[in-house]
């Protein structure tokens, strides 16, 4: 019984300190032709935590990232398993700016311009979609900036 107890515990104690990944309303967006299905990091803890503490992205999966202000944005990958493609798009949806972001990489990573939304994709999705600075991408009514209306 004492055994029991004890991997109990240590399975539970293994468990501390990760935080799952938040359960955040997605939405749906065509990319270069291809339907992506992407969470929508509205608030600044979930922007903050984004794709951190997953060990997996889908292929058509990503995160937006909606900001109420359009300025220079800087990320990081700091515990996100896996590299991603940083897209950032001015309030009109044009692309300003195409980033990589390394697995577990603690440097920040800046937009060349102001943004007002970044998206996260997997790594290679960007050249794969010839994805392009100037590019227009059509921003989902759901998934637009609380500012963009003003």
């Amino acid at each position: 019984m004492i055994r029991y107890l004890v991997y109990f515990c240590l399975i539970w104690l293994a468990g501390c300190g990760r935080t799952s990944p938040a359960v955040l309303p997605s939405t749906h967006m065509q990319i270069a032709g291809q339907d992506f299905s992407l969470e929508i990091a509205t608030t600044p803890h979930e922007q903050e935590l984004g794709l951190m503490h997953r060990d997996y992205l889908g292929p058509s999966q990503g995160m937006i990232f909606p900001f109420a202000d359009e300025k220079k944005r800087d990320f990081w990958n700091h515990d996100v398993h896996f590299p991603l493609d940083l897209i950032f798009l001015d309030g009109g949806g044009s692309v300003v700016s195409i980033k990589r972001l390394e697995a577990f990489n603690e440097r920040d990573v800046s937009s060349d311009a102001p943004a007002r939304y970044a998206i996260e994709l997997n790594a290679g999705t960007a050249q794969r979609l010839h994805i392009d600075v100037g590019q227009h991408l059509d921003i989902p009514r759901d998934a637009l900036s609380p500012a963009a209306g003003k």
